[in-house]
């Protein structure tokens, strides 16, 4: 089964993984693609507006003669990705009642 992800959820699992570590576009993508199925077109316009929003920032980096883009989480991505979590808490909690709210134990 599959669900329909909000722009939402998917900035948070990106937001997520940049808590942890600054990673470049190819590296994120695979990161986040072990939590969701998303294609690398996907997930560069979400970059694209979450640096815009101020939640991420980029540097570049030479690896292997060329210019490898990091993305890095801010401090008001940081603020945005707390957010997120407990919006997605209190969202869960609801889902879980309705979902399982059936099931018994015997």
């Amino acid at each position: 089964m599959s669900f329909q992800l909000g722009s939402s959820l998917l900035d948070a699992c990106v937001l997520a993984v940049l808590a942890k570590s600054d990673a470049y576009g190819y590296s994120l993508t695979q990161q986040v693609r072990e939590i969701i199925d998303i294609s690398e077109s996907t997930l560069y316009p979400v970059l694209r507006r979450l640096q815009k929003k101020d939640y991420l920032t980029t540097y570049d980096q030479p690896y292997q003669g060329r210019n490898r883009r990091y993305y890095r989480i801010t401090d008001s991505g940081i603020e945005k990705y707390q957010e997120l979590i407990q919006e997605w808490l209190e969202h869960k909690q609801k889902i879980d009642s309705v979902l399982l709210g059936g099931i018994k134990d015997d």
